[in-house]
């Protein structure tokens, strides 16, 4: 019976909440969600409307309040939750959490922005050369992954709406783009692209210049699988109906 994985960079559970976020989860009813930036910590939030539709919830919360964090939602316990990656000033952070289910594990993650200045993109940088051996050691252990969330770059010029325009900004730097590139050649598949090799859909659109309404977007959310699970995806796509967030949740379909 195929899985179903929905990663979502709420941009403040309390405020999407507000928005009418547990709504949306009842009607959705995904096996998983994956939400990144939460921005708040367990215990600043009612999470009894999840409970009551018979979810597990595992949260990684930054240091600094109101910033970052990652919470995995799952109608089935996790048989383990690893908090973090072991390198702590990625950790503080609160930007990833793993859980197992079976022989499978599945990354939770919210990669960082470089946006504010060299020094966050220096540490991007950083945080990519790290995550990306520190995935592969995992993948030795554990075969097969699937890691989600927000990778704050947009790969291709088909994952962007004004590449030429962009060139020069975080996010759609030659780096970046080359890093991802590297990424999906090194046993890794780009979940929506194999099911959709020339489709265009975004999943963030800036607030300013009313973005969203016209589509101009950006497709900075991902779900990375193995190999071995990669003809395993079924379907892919971008919820951009759910507006509690200036991202869109990512549904996949996975026949795990």
């Amino acid at each position: 019976m195929p899985t179903t994985i929905i990663s979502y960079n709420v941009n403040g559970i309390r405020a999407a909440i507000r928005k009418g976020f547990d709504e949306w989860l009842a009607a959705e009813s995904p096996d998983v969600l994956c939400l990144q930036e939460s921005k708040a910590r367990p215990e600043q939030v009612d999470f009894a409307f999840a409970e009551k539709l018979g979810y597990h919830h595992h949260w990684v919360s930054a240091e600094k309040k109101g910033y970052s964090g990652v919470v995995t939602i799952s109608k089935q316990k996790p048989d383990k939750v690893v908090e973090g990656c072991g390198m702590e000033k990625y950790d503080r952070e609160g930007r990833i959490i793993r859980t197992d289910f079976g022989d499978w594990s599945l990354l939770n993650c919210y990669f960082p922005s470089g946006t504010s200045g060299d020094v966050r993109q220096d540490f991007k940088y950083g945080f990519l050369d790290d995550f990306f051996e520190w995935a592969h050691e995992l993948k030795k252990e554990r075969p097969k992954l699937i890691i989600v969330g927000d990778y704050n770059i947009a790969h291709t010029e088909n994952d962007i709406h004004n590449p030429k325009g962009n060139k020069n900004n975080s996010g759609f730097l030659p780096e970046e783009r080359e890093w991802m590139t590297k990424w999906f050649g090194s046993g890794f598949a780009d979940a929506f692209r194999q099911v959709h090799p020339e489709k265009i859909e975004y999943s963030w659109w800036s607030y300013r210049a009313n973005a969203r309404a016209n589509n101009k977007g950006w497709r900075i959310d991902y779900q990375s699988v193995t190999d071995n699970l990669k003809d395993k995806v079924k379907e892919v796509r971008h919820l951009a109906e759910a507006k509690h967030s200036d991202h869109c949740p990512v549904f996949m379909e996975i026949d795990i």
